[in-house]
């Protein structure tokens, strides 16, 4: 009985360091002392964020990392809900979950963007509550001209829609138009350790490149505005690819931060409910596609940044721009094709690439194109690239031309992002005391 009402109500208390606010101490009974270091997670839509177990609520598996910095260690943790009580008001129609996903309008939408993110956004809207959009905000913080940034906006919205985005599915806007973005990322700039910034390795390699002098102030925050665009929505998971990773990690920890600086009996204490004040977002990696390599070097991830554009194929590319890119693609002299050797990073793209725009199996794929040459397969990859992105060009050409449409369907998108995320947003100013307006 003794150890029973231990567990139910458990005697002990968290002992907080000012300098580090993630690190907690319990103390108290026996059934509990073997815990030495542990951060307990405010339960998502909880009343509280006050350490403790939830018996009536959630079954969590906490996860704690160290890393060290600087000579000391810096600890959060990530909780999972094993189970979820059921509401029986709306046990028929369980709400669904909330993704949210966006692609910079910077340079033309190409293959990786597509097979990596816009191909998978078309699975999800059907099954999640989806939120699409253009991160025209992201695209700025670099040098850039202002008339390109207006026409690659537009461009982004209707390939969008083209590749089968459904607006009356996903909400499909521009970041810049719903301002809760700026607004929130201001507030996480001031909970965000500065040196959780200089570890990120893009700002790192981008920095690097374009040199002291050209580098602005945005180029090391956009974590933070990148936090603020998911945390915004309360979502549940994110697409991301391998690379992205870092970032949705620092997006995790900023949030675990900001819900104990500012939420559960701190919140309340100031008029509001209490609790988390944003979920902890989980990664969604697809399984394939989550990481197309360029043409011109297999270890390097496509992208519109690279300075030579025969290393990537653009979705808006005629047939003869993709023949000739894929006629002079990078190759290797092994014979046969096969995926999954190290030693052939471009062969292992390029049928990875095949595989996803033929809608074929890996297995189908490796026993079709084993004993094929490159210059056979080339022609069989071109067909297949042109086949594919045909359909998307028409529509795209389509869309792009009336533009009361695509007016409407950002202006109807941005509608209902703003109604969820200035809820968010007015709860972080009530959090953080600043007066109501």
């Amino acid at each position: 009985l003794s150890l029973l009402l231990d567990f139910i109500f458990p005697s002990f208390y968290c002992s907080v360091s000012a300098s580090h606010p993630y690190s907690f101490a319990p103390m108290g009974r026996s059934l509990l002392s073997h815990f030495s270091m542990v951060t307990y997670s405010a339960p998502r839509f909880a009343s509280s964020t006050s350490c403790g177990l939830s018996i009536g609520g959630y079954l969590r598996r906490t996860r704690i990392i160290r890393q060290q910095a600087s000579g000391d260690f810096r600890c959060f943790c990530s909780s999972v809900a094993v189970s979820e009580p059921v509401n029986s008001e709306s046990s028929s129609s369980p709400v669904r979950k909330r993704i949210v996903s966006g692609v910079q309008p910077t340079g033309s939408i190409h293959l990786g963007n597509y097979l990596g993110a816009i191909k998978n956004w078309i699975r999800l809207q059907d099954t999640y509550e989806t939120f699409f959009f253009i991160v025209d905000l992201h695209a700025i913080t670099l040098q850039y001209e202002a008339q390109q940034l207006l026409r690659a906006t537009r461009d982004t919205a209707a390939i969008y829609l083209a590749c089968g985005v459904d607006p009356s599915k996903a909400s499909v806007f521009v970041q810049s138009h719903v301002r809760a973005h700026v607004e929130l990322m201001w507030l996480l700039s001031s909970a965000t350790p500065i040196g959780w910034l200089n570890r990120m390795i893009q700002f790192k390699e981008k920095s690097r490149k374009a040199g002291d002098e050209n580098v602005g102030v945005a180029l090391l925050t956009y974590p933070v505005l990148m936090a603020a665009d998911i945390l915004l929505y309360q979502s549940d998971l994110v697409p991301v690819g391998e690379d992205q990773k870092q970032h949705l990690e620092l997006t995790r920890e900023l949030a675990e931060r900001v819900n104990y600086l500012y939420g559960g009996r701190k919140w309340k204490k100031l008029g509001g409910r209490g609790g988390a004040l944003f979920k902890v977002p989980e990664p969604l990696i697809p399984p394939t596609g989550a990481r197309i390599m360029s043409l011109t070097d297999g270890l390097s991830k496509m992208s519109k940044s690279a300075p030579s554009d025969q290393s990537r194929i653009n979705l808006l590319d005629s047939k003869d721009v993709i023949a000739n890119k894929i006629k002079r693609c990078k190759t290797d002299a092994f014979p046969g094709l096969e995926f999954d050797n190290a030693e052939r990073p471009e062969c292992n793209n390029l049928l990875s690439i095949y595989q996803l725009v033929s809608g074929k199996t890996k297995q189908e794929v490796a026993e079709e194109c084993r004993d094929m040459n490159w210059g056979t397969f080339k022609i069989v990859l071109t067909d297949a690239l042109v086949d594919h992105l045909h359909p998307i060009q028409v529509r795209y050409e389509e869309i792009i031309s009336d533009s009361s449409y695509l007016d409407g369907v950002l202006a109807e998108g941005a509608r209902k992002a703003a109604d969820i995320a200035d809820v968010t947003v007015n709860n972080v100013y009530q959090a953080m005391g600043f007066l109501k307006r």
